[in-house]
């Protein structure tokens, strides 16, 4: 089976006009809420990315007072794909083009929860400053073209997201910081996101060594934006450490073991990371932790 491959635009394209419906009232938190209830993915996709447009051109506004109630029913999502236990997905060589499919799948799922994840910080936390509120509104718009790029390149391999199974575990975290914050700043761009920094260099050259040029360019949008996504997410933990007198190395620490943080082992993207925000201190820190969760060498 041969692909076509094709040139991949290195940013999306400006979107304009809110969809009907999801305008309400001018207020980009509303409208995020909205988007975030959204189950269908392209529908989804589509708001997140009209919404950032929308503040960009000043016609939406981030009213940080707003306190909304939160409703039943997040996020939206639709009935497929099926989520189940990490250890339950089924593995693929990506030398056949299934399991280049499984992967990009897999790929495409990662970006649906991001546009939730980004969404929801979006409307959930209020009183923060107008610049928070663009920050992911801009983060939300990213993740639904990378969504974009990845079901369309997964199109060409006769699928469709939703045909495999798929796991939770990015919105469960999301669920566990609802109520903190500095927190989510800490865990989900700073630990869950920059975990894709990690595995992007790996999974790219897998996918050239498989011939598939076009998924391998999808992957260097993708790591050139998450990098972005991830010095987002230290601006504003540092900047609510700065607020509220912490030292942002050993608060760090402590959210991780509060909140039952993914153990991180290497390799590590030291480039990625130091673009993206981090310092020496806490990379050598990051190592640090990884060696502790090492397995002891066998007898």
């Amino acid at each position: 089976m041969v692909f076509a491959t094709r040139s991949v635009p290195s940013s999306p394209p400006h979107a304009t006009s809110l969809p009907q419906g999801e305008r309400v009232g001018g207020c980009a938190r509303s409208a995020a809420l909205a988007a975030l209830l959204e189950a269908e993915p392209v529908a989804k996709a589509a708001a997140a990315r009209a919404i950032h447009a929308a503040v960009l051109d000043g016609d939406m506004t981030c009213p940080a007072a707003l306190e909304l109630a939160e409703p039943a029913g997040l996020p939206g999502r639709p009935s497929r794909p099926e989520l189940v236990e990490p250890r339950k997905l089924e593995r693929r060589s990506m030398q056949s083009p299934q399991g280049r499919a499984v992967l990009l799948h897999a790929l495409a799922h990662i970006e649906f929860n991001a546009i939730n994840l980004a969404l929801d910080a979006v409307w959930r936390f209020s009183h923060m400053p107008a610049a928070f509120y663009v920050d992911w509104l801009k983060v939300a718009a990213e993740e639904a073209y990378h969504f974009s790029l990845l079901t369309a390149r997964l199109a060409e391999y006769g699928h469709a997201y939703g045909d495999f199974p798929a796991h939770d575990g990015l919105w469960d975290m999301c669920e566990r910081t609802r109520g903190d914050v500095l927190a989510r700043m800490a865990l989900v761009p700073r630990t869950l996101e920059a975990r894709g920094l990690d595995a992007s260099p790996p999974i790219r050259a897998r996918l050239q060594q498989a011939g598939d040029h076009a998924s391998a360019a999808i992957l260097d949008i993708i790591l050139r934006d998450e990098i972005g996504h991830v010095l987002i997410g230290n601006r504003w933990f540092r900047h609510l450490c700065d607020e509220h007198g912490l030292d942002p190395h050993p608060t760090y620490i402590r959210l991780a073991d509060q909140y039952h943080a993914p153990k991180l082992r290497g390799p590590f993207n030291f480039d990625a990371r130091r673009d993206a925000g981090f310092d020496e201190t806490e990379l050598a820190a990051l190592v640090a932790r990884a060696a502790q969760e090492e397995p002891p060498p066998a007898p």
